[in-house]
């Protein structure tokens, strides 16, 4: 039963009815588009479905992955198009007080001018995607939790070596359906990136929180930004002498008019869904997960903010890392709003229950039975742990010095192993994304921030029942509030981690050298690194398990779901995907009717003079001026900003380029509206929207009111 199900994912397009697939639902993976040509031309695509699944070909080779999300290049000189926000870290790192990027924006008058990004900032360009399901599983046979785990990553290393032999070239393998197929995606690393053309925030994001995920949107969501290479055509690191880089391909920037009911297609790379998962995890995701991700990210919001108000350069320094965590809090809320409203939870577990009903039919049913049942228990013992796991992972992700000092004691850790046996992320191949991101903490860091951040997460970890501490961390941090306060004052007053210059050292550090430092930040980094470890290798011994067992529910639900006649595409994992639809209306509820475009009258109309709907002068101005050109709709009279399609998106599809039938950008993904957050989970085609700017916007804005006439003439737009 296991080997004939396998084999089903092997030629997942075609054995999965995909002629009953709902054109607004998906994201497919580019070798999957020849199979759905038909549905791809019945809703409006002009081009050749198999062309999309070149990634060698454009347009596909014009989309690229951005810091964390999507983007693309716009003209043949290397212009890379994408979200303010997605930028933001790129502008911010480019802030002062004095030169506040953030608030006034950018234009750089030509190239010399142009700003370099954050050390740690990449643009990646997709060149292969090749799936070798047999080689990560060719010595998997035989073995469970951690001996799983560790033939599967050190496969993974060895191919991902192999791959990165070339230089300048990025690889991974991602994982899809669940440990079912691995891939072996290759990717070009394009580590010089400059910011050119960035809104003031006040266009960039009007409307702030107050108007994220949410219809009608009025925010100008873009930045420009240049791709640099060496001399010699060659990815390199930053230099006055790079010059900029040719991409293979650029997307024309549309110069048409768009209304309801045109076809619409986007190519991006969405982070991570979770639509295949077991019922047990929705209604964990529901019963805790949310409200507790809400509960600690508000408290972290407010802890900075309250303690950064009291510095100018701190509250600048802390800008991008407010920002990302007020968008993933509103994200979870209404990802927990949505799915309570879908009622998720039940609509999962009856699915599930049928799906069980089915496979009970089935032959060799009870081995399939029984590897799903072993995968529940290894989720059912998460969940003893799951609030201490939350909290430690939260402060070595949001703060900076103490990041900093786990980072250098875990290379030093993992230096005295051979390269191949290091782990992900503390190979020789990542050492330049650490330095980057160790040069630039000081520019994100102000010491009190830290120290009250880790005070507000420490204190919900000592408060947690005895069960889940862990002896390092009480001895580093205390156990009671006084005994924290005592310690974190002493560990912040004894560091010297804030200068660049000697985080840099302790990077370059061996073992003993840290062991015999006297800086207090690497001693508490030290006596902590056992517990780490320790975590690490017990968290690496449950996702074998999981990597083992969680392939029988896959091959089950993808058999199920094929004897319903309905499609399985793979949850995303950050790879290239695509999905299509039209540009839609949508009606959220009762008397309420969303028109799928905005115009500049909105802008007026929610403009207070304060923040967040302080437009600025020149926009407002322009705006009452009435002259739009080229780029205002005939049919409204005006100019629009931003419109609606019911394209398939997720976080990670920020950026996104959004083209026409023929392949031209229309637009630029950035957000969803609130109804359809809860999209990560659970696809609902009543309430799935995605929102994008309107390039028509963007070439306005251009051309008269924050004029770069360079720009357009680069990307061939009329000045107009």
């Amino acid at each position: 039963m296991r080997r004939r199900l396998l084999s089903l994912s092997v030629s997942i397009p075609l054995a999965l009815g995909l002629n009953n697939a709902r054109a607004d639902e998906g994201m497919w993976m580019p070798s999957q588009l020849p199979d759905i040509a038909g549905q791809l031309k019945a809703a409006g695509f002009k081009g050749n479905a198999r062309d999309l699944a070149e990634l060698a070909k454009p347009p596909m080779n014009a989309v690229v992955k951005v810091g964390g999300a999507s983007g693309a290049f716009v003209s043949k000189e290397g212009l890379v198009l994408t979200n303010h926000h997605v930028a933001f870290g790129v502008i911010q790192y480019n802030s002062k007080p004095g030169q506040d990027l953030i608030q006034d924006g950018y234009i750089a008058a030509d190239r010399a001018a142009e700003l370099p990004a954050n050390p740690d900032y990449r643009v990646l360009v997709t060149t292969g995607f090749d799936r070798i399901t047999d080689r990560i599983l060719a010595d998997a046979t035989g073995k469970q939790g951690r001996a799983y785990f560790d033939v599967v990553d050190a496969a993974t290393k060895a191919a991902v070596a192999e791959c990165e032999r070339e230089p300048g070239t990025r690889c991974s393998v991602a994982n899809m359906y669940y440990g079912t197929d691995f891939y072996l995606v290759r990717q070009l690393e394009l580590r010089d990136i400059r910011l050119v053309y960035a809104p003031p925030n006040a266009i960039g994001n009007y409307g702030g929180e107050i108007d994220n995920f949410v219809w009608p949107r009025h925010a100008g969501d873009f930045t420009l930004l240049r791709a640099y290479v060496g001399q010699d055509g060659k990815p390199a690191d930053y230099s006055p002498d790079n010059v900029p880089y040719v991409p293979p391909a650029h997307l024309q920037v549309s110069t048409r008019n768009v209304k309801e009911g045109d076809f619409a297609m986007l190519a991006g790379y969405p982070g991570v869904t979770f639509r295949h998962r077991m019922a047990s995890e929705f209604a964990n995701q529901i019963d805790w997960q949310l409200p507790s991700r809400v509960a600690v990210y508000q408290q972290m919001i407010d802890v900075i903010e309250d303690t950064a108000a009291k510095e100018e350069t701190a509250r600048v320094a802390y800008a991008s890392q407010v920002r990302s965590l007020k968008n993933n809090l509103k994200r979870a809320q209404g990802e927990l709003d949505g799915l309570r409203r879908s009622d998720a939870a039940r609509v999962r577990r009856d699915d599930e229950t049928a799906m069980f009903a089915w496979l009970d039919m089935q032959p060799d049913a009870a081995a399939t039975r029984a590897d799903i049942a072993a995968a529940q228990a290894v989720l059912d013992a998460g969940v003893a742990t799951r609030e201490r796991d939350q909290l430690i992972g939260l402060i070595q992700s949001q703060t900076q010095l103490l990041r900093a000092a786990i980072t250098v004691q875990r290379l030093a850790n993992e230096r005295v192993k051979p390269d191949e046996q290091r782990e992900t992320g503390y190979q020789q191949r990542d050492e330049v994304l650490i330095t980057g991101q160790l040069k630039q903490a000081q520019r994100r860091y102000a010491p009190e921030v830290e120290k009250a951040l880790l005070t507000q997460l420490l204190t919900q970890y000592q408060a947690l029942p005895i069960s889940q501490h862990v002896a390092e961390i009480d001895a580093v941090f205390g156990i009671t509030p006084a005994q924290l306060k005592f310690r974190l004052d002493a560990m912040y007053a004894g560091t010297q981690l804030g200068e660049e210059a000697n985080r840099l050292a302790a990077m370059q550090a061996d073992g003993a050298a840290l062991a015999e430092s006297k800086d207090t930040l690497l001693k508490a980094a030290a006596k902590l690194m056992p517990a780490l470890l320790r975590l690490d290798e017990e968290a690496k011994a449950s996702a074998g398990e999981l990597l083992r067992l969680r392939p029988a529910y896959m091959r089950a639900l993808i058999a199920y779901r094929k004897s319903q006649g309905r499609a399985v595409y793979p949850d995303a994992n950050s790879t290239l995907r695509v999905s299509y639809g039209r540009i839609s209306a949508m009606d959220p509820r009762d008397g309420v009717h969303y028109r799928p475009l905005t115009t500049v009258q909105g802008i007026v109309e929610k403009h207070t003079g304060e923040d967040p709907f302080d437009a600025p002068a020149p926009l407002l101005d322009a705006i009452a001026k009435g002259d739009f050109g080229s780029t205002a709709e005939p049919s409204l009279g005006t100019q629009t900003v931003d419109f609606l399609t019911n394209l398939d998106t997720t976080g990670g599809n920020s950026g996104s380029p959004v083209l026409d039938a023929k392949g031209n950008l229309i637009g630029l993904n950035f957000d969803s509206n609130w109804e359809a957050v809860s999209a990560s989970w659970m696809f609902d085609p009543r309430f799935k929207r995605a929102i994008h700017v309107d390039m028509r916007y963007l070439r306005w804005l251009l051309a008269k009111v924050y004029p770069a006439p360079h720009l357009l003439q680069e990307m061939d737009l009329p000045a107009e």
